[in-house]
């Protein structure tokens, strides 16, 4: 079914090419030589579980789309691509055909359809924060045993909660709860993420490079708490940079929002911060207690020079980091 599938794509881009019959950009046909689409066994952890090392948890199916940008037989470089909390946005997708255009594999990973989730914006608490770091992990599982893709170049990039999962998928404590022992990550890439929760042993994170890239005025996940975490890996000699926007907002890289969007009921922890404590709970730092401390509103707002900047900086930083010719 796949190589019928691959065949349909390449005979439809060459009529295309030829015959000039109109606009299917999704199909990518510039960058894309082969599409496959990927179901995952993965477990829903709790946050209690995950941060616990539950084994195991319910156990569900989701999926993802994996893009192989050139023919052949040689192994290609990959990132794994995770969503926020609106589900699989156009900048995902095109983040992915960026870097299908130099050459590297994408793995977009959908993290809530086969949950039954459309989107968690008004309500968090339909999925726990850290339950994709392990769909993350089962990605890379995967994506190593292709035979298109260079184990040891796998990276991951994440945007807002996404951005969470890419981040913190570089805990090595994480890693040896829930990551396959034998590969991991080569880098590490998270977009305007949420840095409130201090977790026990958060200093130890992979010796592979992290980036984080963030606008100064985002109003939903600020950039504050994530100066912090850096300047405390960096005093520890981690490889790790953040890049910060002026006047930039949330979601800074989505093209298709015109003007500023203003989302009222959108649930924020941007004046909470949290900890783990040693039982596996997320606590409120000033209370030590469990329990929510969200409240509403928040702004998204497309920057033409953060999402231009970040474009070349994100390509510059995996050519030199893959190896790219």
């Amino acid at each position: 079914m796949k190589s019928r599938l691959s065949f349909a794509i390449v005979v439809f881009c060459i009529i295309q090419y030829l015959g000039n019959i109109g606009p299917f950009p999704r199909l990518a046909c510039a960058q894309v030589a082969r599409i496959e689409i990927h179901s995952l066994k993965t477990m829903t952890l709790t946050d209690e579980q995950f941060l616990t090392g539950v084994k195991d948890g319910k156990q569900d199916v989701i999926g993802g789309e994996l893009l192989i940008p050139r023919p052949g037989k040689d192994r290609l470089p990959a990132i794994v691509l995770v969503h926020g909390s609106g589900g699989i946005g156009g900048n995902v997708d095109s983040w992915s055909q960026e870097l299908n255009k130099i050459g590297i594999a994408t793995f977009i990973l959908d993290g809530f359809t086969g949950r039954g989730i459309v989107d968690v914006v008004t309500d968090q608490r339909q999925l726990g924060m850290l339950a994709m770091i392990n769909d993350a992990y089962r990605v890379l599982e995967l994506l190593a045993k292709h035979p298109r893709i260079d184990p040891s170049r796998i990276g991951i990039m994440g945007f807002s909660r996404g951005g969470m999962v890419a981040l913190y998928a570089s805990l090595n404590r994480f890693k040896r709860m829930h990551a396959p022992s034998d590969i991991g990550f080569a880098a590490y890439l998270a977009f305007y993420t949420p840095c409130y929760i201090t977790f026990i042993d958060d200093g130890e994170v992979s010796d592979h490079p992290i980036r984080l890239f963030h606008g100064s005025a985002d109003d939903y996940v600020p950039v504050e708490p994530c100066q912090e975490y850096v300047k405390r890996l960096q005093k520890a000699g981690k490889d790790v940079q953040l890049v910060e926007y002026p006047e930039a907002y949330h979601v800074f890289d989505m093209s298709a929002i015109k003007a500023p969007i203003r989302l009222p009921e959108a649930q924020t922890t941007r004046n909470c911060r949290r900890e783990e404590n040693p039982a596996g709970q997320i606590i409120n730092s000033q209370t030590k207690q469990p329990g929510p401390c969200t409240e509403r509103g928040a702004t998204l707002a497309y920057n033409a020079h953060a999402h231009s900047e970040s474009l070349k900086a994100v390509k510059e930083f995996l050519t030199v980091t893959f190896k790219l010719k």
